[in-house]
């Protein structure tokens, strides 16, 4: 049994720890110790945060076996949360934990932290045979599924893991995931004076509108999406404006339709352009790759027997998100994702129900146990 105790009270404080995507440095270090207290056999940090101007590396720690002959499995989480992360304050009710109102909770994704560190916290202390672990911590996973991205993959041994970052009572598994591209289109026109000579301008503002309301836009079939996210530009009311920019993203789970439509959109808007008198250009800039585990993988089959063993319900879906994992199984090391009851998450409504985070915990240490058999 978990310490239900202590579990409350070190996520009450790891929430309250600011780690905004590309400032990780104090929850980092905080980690690090505890994880050299739970008696890792090496812990490293590598380069990422300076390939992608933040002031921290992901964590990678390695745990040696007490059962020789097993397989390594892999535990992770992500260490950044999205804004605003400043001066949360958790609030414990009727079974509830919140924030304030006014901040993020940090579920997403403090509940996959804690429910490593209680795991690893248990074997310790009831002295309870394991194979080989690997624990990654990941910095810049919201935004983009940076960290991981530039994750120095030598450090990685694992035959197959977990990514503890998802909505879902303990039991939620997600075996697929889309891939992403991001897509940047820059229309061109040409600046005029709009009051004194309009005639003489071309406003790359209403090209790029025109271009837009025509474009693929939302779901597209039942696994891929796009959508048009941010467009600015202009520098003034009295300009027409010289330059937009769109920021665009694509996604899928079947590389095919995740490479057709990045093109779809690319030549939607290279090709319209021209009857507008303005120029464009597309950058179409991959994120990650999609993903689909076999239903009878090994790292779903341990997972459904840990639950089973604690009476947990096992759910098993298709996600339209990306995360850490899409780039762990790109690495070669099958990785489910695994729900931690995280509910309104990247809100400030974000909730987690109190038994989650204790079920999230008793997952960890019941799939660890499992493997060791």
């Amino acid at each position: 049994m978990v310490n239900k105790k202590r579990v409350l009270e070190e996520f009450m404080d790891l929430v309250q720890v600011r780690c905004s995507t590309h400032d990780e440095r104090e929850i980092a270090d905080i980690l690090k110790q505890k994880l050299q207290a739970l008696g890792a056999s090496a812990i490293h940090e590598d380069k990422a945060g300076e390939e992608l101007g933040g002031n921290t590396g992901n964590i990678v720690a390695d745990f040696a076996a007490t059962v020789p002959g097993r397989k390594t499995i892999m535990l992770t989480a992500h260490m950044d949360c999205v804004e605003p992360c400043g001066g949360i304050r958790p609030v414990l009710e009727n079974g509830v934990i919140r924030s304030q109102g006014d901040t993020i909770l940090g579920g997403d994704d403090k509940a996959g932290v804690e429910a490593i560190l209680e795991g690893l916290r248990q074997l310790q202390e009831q002295q309870i045979p394991h194979g080989p672990l690997q624990i990654v911590f990941t910095v810049s996973e919201e935004g983009g599924v940076h960290g991981s991205q530039h994750l120095d993959r030598s450090l990685l041994h694992a035959d197959y893991g977990y990514t503890f970052d998802t909505h879902g009572h303990p039991g939620y598994m997600t075996y697929a995931a889309p891939g992403k591209n991001q897509l940047l289109i820059t229309v061109r026109g040409k600046a005029a004076h709009a009051g004194v000579e309009p005639e003489k301008g071309r406003s790359a503002i209403i090209a790029a509108a025109k271009l837009l309301a025509t474009a693929p836009q939302g779901r597209i079939d039942e696994e891929t999406t796009c959508n048009a996210g941010t467009i600015t530009g202009g520098t003034a009311a009295n300009v027409v404006a010289e330059e937009c920019i769109i920021h665009y993203e694509a996604r899928s789970r079947d590389k095919d339709k995740l490479r057709k439509l990045s093109g779809d959109i690319s030549g939607h808007f290279l090709m319209g352009i021209k009857d507008a008198g303005c120029q464009a250009s597309v950058h179409i800039l991959p994120d990650y790759d999609p993903y689909t585990m076999p239903l009878d993988s090994p790292a779903i089959q341990l997972a459904r027997e840990a639950c089973a063993e604690l009476g947990f319900k096992v759910v098993l879906e298709e996600s339209g998100g990306g995360s850490d994992a899409n780039h762990f199984n790109s690495y070669g090391i099958p990785t489910v994702v695994m729900g931690v009851g995280m509910t309104d998450c990247h809100t400030t409504q974000e909730t987690l129900l109190e038994q989650d985070l204790y079920d999230s915990c008793e997952l960890v240490l019941s799939i660890i146990k499992r493997a060791a058999k």
